[in-house]
């Protein structure tokens, strides 16, 4: 680890504008994401950061982000109580506290140091009104600040409903900074924020695609997924609307996931695919970071369409049609997977296993579309589509599907 380097100071500064960060003296702009795809890629695509939530192999990351001019926004991950941490457990709250301080003796001094973002969304999905959380992270703010003056500190809350907005303000006089987990929300936040009565400055922490929970359903209760095309007009949309149109309020945001990841399905969070291939979110976020759209852009692909109903009886044929384009008018080459449907779309990042293909089902399938060989089981299924040009990027498309047993 570094041994020569020291500490970057980061600082908040108040002016006639509003908040301002500096580090260094100088004033800075948080242009980052949140992922662990290839930092090279994010430096190249003019962001300036990258956020983790956790502690786990930080000494090569924060080594590999300084190396190439990227700060860190260090997550201090804090425990659930829907994972079963109870904040009334003084020994539990105290052993907590003290991991953080061994985390923060070992990174306060690394030159890619940039925020210590105390906790991610651990007032849980209701009213966020656990006063026993909100004491556990300001105790952990007043400690950091006196080990470490020279980083913010902030803490993460997923939106801003119920008393997240009170609760940063008036329970946490430690906190520096309000982070916030914003997806649909996200264009709202600056006047959402100012009509709660919020004064502290924010980061969009995590922003991206709709999520399973603010999106359309099937009778059957599937959401239905944007394409990525689709998703990079939101990425668009969010940070112009929600980040840069607040300046003064605004430090910047990190957008979500640099990376891949599966969480509701498997294409729905990830910038990129398992395999690499860059999605248009990359493009529109490098645009966005940069000032200049990438030379070779991903693949458009409109939502595809079931000739016919998306309800069948077991081992049945369904016709999907897709719609493809290419900005360079590059050949596609296109893959179709049939995937049992995960039922699973509560939030909050927990690790999930991808589903399976299942063998046999893609009778035929091109840039136009497939016929499918539906499951003699019931169940739900996702039909997904992948359109790759030769350029590394590819744009994603999926449809849910049910099988019925017949009624007598």
């Amino acid at each position: 680890m570094h041994s020569l380097a020291s500490a970057i100071p980061v600082g908040l500064q108040k002016t006639e504008h509003g908040w301002q960060l500096l580090r260094g003296g100088e004033p800075y702009y948080i242009r980052g994401a949140g992922g662990s795809a290839s930092l090279e890629a994010l430096a190249a695509a003019g962001a300036n950061s990258l956020r983790t939530w956790n502690t786990e192999n930080l000494d090569e990351l924060l080594d590999d982000a300084h190396a190439l001019g990227l700060s860190v926004t260090v997550g201090i991950w804090l425990e659930h109580e829907r994972h079963g941490f109870d904040y009334g457990d003084a020994d539990a709250v105290l052993a907590q506290k003290l991991r953080v301080r061994d985390a923060v003796l070992r990174y306060k001094d690394h030159p890619a140091v940039l925020i210590w973002g105390i906790g991610n969304e651990m007032e849980g999905f209701g009213a966020g009104d656990n006063h026993l959380v909100w004491q556990a992270v300001n105790d952990i703010a007043a400690m950091i600040k006196e080990l470490d003056p020279a980083h913010p500190t902030m803490t993460v809350t997923s939106e801003i409903g119920g008393q997240r907005v009170e609760a940063v303000h008036r329970f946490c006089t430690e906190i520096d900074i309000h982070g916030i987990n914003a997806y649909g929300g996200a264009p709202t936040l600056p006047e959402r924020l100012r009509s709660a009565g919020a004064t502290k400055p924010y980061i969009v922490t995590e922003f991206g695609p709709l999520g399973p929970w603010e999106v359309e359903s099937t009778g059957w209760g599937a959401p239905i997924e944007p394409t990525s095309t689709e998703k990079a007009a939101l990425y668009r949309n969010s940070y112009e609307q929600g980040v840069l149109a607040a300046p003064g309020f605004a430090l910047g945001a990190y957008a979500f996931l640099w990376g891949h990841k599966m969480e509701g399905t498997a294409t729905w969070f990830g910038m990129f695919l398992d395999d690499g291939a860059r999605l248009s979110s990359v493009d529109t976020m490098s645009e966005l970071w940069s000032g200049n759209a990438p030379d070779n852009r991903a693949p458009v692909a409109k939502p595809l369409a079931v000739e016919g109903i998306a309800r069948t009886g077991p081992g049945e044929i369904v016709r999907v049609t897709a719609d493809l384009a290419d900005p360079e008018n590059d050949e596609l080459v296109v893959r179709w997977v049939l995937r049992r449907e995960s039922g699973d779309y509560e939030t909050g990042g927990d690790f999930r296993d991808e589903l399976p293909e299942i063998r046999g089902a893609i009778l035929t399938g091109d840039a136009n579309g497939a016929r499918v060989l539906m499951p003699k089981e019931p169940g739900s299924y996702r039909l997904f589509l992948y359109a790759y040009d030769a350029a590394g990027n590819a744009a994603t498309a999926n449809v849910p599907l049910q099988v019925t047993l017949p009624s007598h």
